[in-house]
């Protein structure tokens, strides 16, 4: 459990803090003595820095570096989101000023609100680890918060033009498979297989919301004194209008079960002890419940978002493989491409989640 933990930005991808500080010393109403400059390290898209002007903070939001398909990581997009998002669903941050100007960091950029809690990664604080009850209340109120955000009233927000939901999944499934084409570096036949699968099933639409389409215990933030309250919920690069049961099998996908090894069972993602005692099945029944729709099987949607995490592996490791970014932690993440598209293709053998 991290306290939105901080580091100096890492090699290469440090911000240029002088013309950062002009800049924000032209645009922000409030004057202020110094500027200090940290990086939220966990991320694997976008990146996050912790801005310190005296005693405010802030959160800055910038493409990685080396990203080469703009509208990947559109950050106006995100920042008009946000805008009109922030006052329909209280957990997402408030944003406050968004820079188009590249030669101020190299980038486009824009500037939120800090949000103060915990973010739970891998392993839970002793008390709740020992719990189960706690461990039950946390997992609702996690996908609690998933049912809530697809209740929001996109059109009395003022984002029913984010995106056009009739064909939604579809496009989807014919997006991400280009997605996966185009920086694919190696053979991982099972994911392919699973992959044409995806395009013999496409159901129709269940319905039209607000999907997150990256919602997973990493970018949700908690209250530190009760871990079944959300104070936040983080990145909203991939925010759309769209069949709220493909958001719910992304979400699904971050769930590994233990069959699938003890590499993708300590991954981030979501805290260990967590999957080993709450399956797939059973977020889906707190789903139903909260949404209050009966749901179809979600195998079709399970799957893809296992090949949806893979495509997002596999594109963070080209950038990698290329030599677009020295992070070493995606070093081998093609690893977990070839691991996801045995989760995909046993999931469709088996004919269930």
């Amino acid at each position: 459990m991290e306290h939105d933990k901080t580091q100096e930005p890492r090699p290469g991808e440090e911000l240029d803090r002088d013309a950062l500080e002009a800049y924000l010393r032209s645009r922000l109403p409030t004057a202020f003595s110094n500027l200090d400059i940290f990086q939220f390290p966990a991320g694997s898209s976008n990146l996050t820095y912790l801005l310190r002007l005296g005693s405010t903070e802030y959160v800055l939001r910038r493409p990685p570096f080396g990203n080469t398909v703009k509208t990947a990581h559109d950050m106006r997009r995100e920042f008009e989101v946000l805008s009109k998002l922030a006052f329909a669903y209280p957990p997402a941050p408030e944003p406050i000023l968004f820079c188009d100007d590249a030669s101020v960091i190299g980038s486009e950029f824009y500037l939120m609100e800090k949000r103060n809690g915990v973010i739970v990664r891998g392993s839970l604080p002793s008390a709740a680890a020992a719990s189960k009850d706690l461990q039950q209340r946390l997992c609702s109120s996690f996908i609690r918060g998933l049912a809530e955000l697809h209740k929001v009233d996109h059109k009395a927000a003022g984002l029913s033009d984010l995106g056009n939901p009739e064909g939604y999944n579809r496009r989807q499934v014919e997006g991400w498979t280009k997605r996966y084409l185009a920086p694919k570096t190696d053979e991982h036949p099972e994911l392919e297989s699973a992959m044409s699968w995806l395009g013999r099933n496409i159901p129709p639409e269940f319905g039209a919301a607000l999907v997150h389409n990256d919602y997973k215990f990493d970018n949700i933030m908690l209250d530190p004194d009760d871990l079944t309250r959300i104070v936040a919920v983080l990145d909203w690069e991939m925010v759309t209008i769209g069949d709220p049961l493909m958001d719910l099998g992304t979400t699904l996908g971050y769930w590994i079960s233990a069959d699938s090894g003890d590499e993708l069972m300590n991954m981030p993602f979501n805290p260990r002890v967590l999957m080993e005692n709450f399956t797939r099945r059973d977020l889906a029944d707190i789903y139903e419940e909260a949404s209050g729709r009966e749901l179809p099987d979600l195998l079709f949607y399970y799957v893809f978002g296992t090949f949806k995490i893979a495509v997002i592996a596999q594109q963070i490791y080209a950038r990698y493989a290329r030599g677009l970014t020295n992070d070493t932690r995606f070093a081998n993440f093609d690893k977990f491409v070839g691991a996801l598209g045995r989760i995909a293709g046993n999931s469709i053998d088996k004919g269930s989640i």
